[in-house]
């Protein structure tokens, strides 16, 4: 026996259902899948720009709200843009159009276009960005790599998992960068190219503030991106000190770990959307967003030592 509100009256979805769902009907769902609740202090989510009764027919998704995304998701006459990296982080006084944030709104308002952020309470959530990179270079048995402190089983930062079978770094990395959209960071790797990995410690984003929780799960390899110098080198120092030389470090870029999430979003919300008697048609952007254009001088470094 049912005792309490179904799928529909949990969204506000009327008895009559309309063909299409409301922006209002859509972000109810978006914050039931990355749950606002799991976003950082800091952070900045859920609804930047739309208006809640307004009817959404087609929803496009990528990683961050730059111009080309927009213009893209705008041609494709997107009803709603769905982002990973908030557009209005920091606060700001104006979003007058003379400023290039305030030009995005602008433009976005004009085409009848809203804008929903998901960022760090994507990362956390389970089938977020951190299960999208881990099941993209293939990890099986997941589990956080910093649970969530109030959060439910699998909720929280980051996944631990297996490779099988194990593989030697250097074809891992290549693993990686097949799995990932190109970028002109491409990926980097520092540790033995024939050691062996096994057990894989991801957090899709910058996470070079994780290496403790990375040593404490006793990993092969970290994944991640945005790797700054000092912290990865000191994570080397002391892996080799400690013996061993793990963790290897696989070091992405930033824009490309958390596309794979894209895919998987679009279908969960095709798929809600669906079990609720309606429809809406996705789309995953395709539009780089890492901000590099060139990349020179890629040689191998002399580290030294005997000649």
């Amino acid at each position: 026996m049912r005792t309490g509100p179904g799928p529909a009256a949990r969204y506000g979805w009327p008895v009559s259902k309309p063909a299409h769902p409301t922006l209002a009907q859509i972000v109810a769902i978006l914050d039931s899948l990355y749950p606002p609740g799991l976003a950082e202090a800091w952070d900045a989510v859920g609804l930047v720009v739309g208006d809640p009764s307004a009817q959404v027919k087609r929803v496009a998704l990528a990683v961050d709200p730059v111009r080309s995304a927009i213009e893209e998701a705008i041609a494709w006459q997107a009803d709603l843009l769905v982002v990973h990296h908030p557009l209005l982080l920091r606060p700001v006084h104006s979003v007058a159009a003379t400023t290039f944030k305030g030009a995005i709104i602008h433009r976005l308002i004009q085409a009848g276009c809203a804008l929903y952020t998901a960022h760090t309470n994507a990362d956390s959530a389970q089938g977020g960005v951190a299960d999208g990179l881990s099941n993209a270079i293939g990890l099986e048995d997941l589990h956080p790599l910093v649970p969530a402190p109030q959060g439910q089983p699998g909720e929280g930062l980051g996944r631990v998992g297996l490779i099988s079978p194990t593989m030697p770094l250097a074809q891992f990395a290549q693993r990686v960068a097949s799995a990932l959209p190109p970028t002109r960071h491409g990926v980097r790797v520092a540790g033995d190219l024939e050691g062996d990995v096994g057990r894989v410690a991801v957090v899709a984003g910058a996470g070079d503030s994780l290496f403790d929780a990375v040593r404490s799960a006793d990993v092969d390899c970290y994944v991640t991106a945005d790797l700054r110098h000092h912290p990865a080198s000191e994570a080397r120092e002391r892996a080799e000190f400690d013996g061993g030389g793990r963790p290897y470090l696989v070091d992405v870029s930033h824009s490309a770990s958390e596309w794979p999430w894209l895919a998987g979003a679009a279908v969960r919300l095709e798929q809600a959307v669906s079990d609720l008697g309606a429809r809406v048609v996705t789309t995953v952007s395709r539009v780089v967003a890492d901000p590099w254009d060139a990349r020179f001088g890629d040689t191998p470094p002399d580290r030294g030592g005997e000649t």
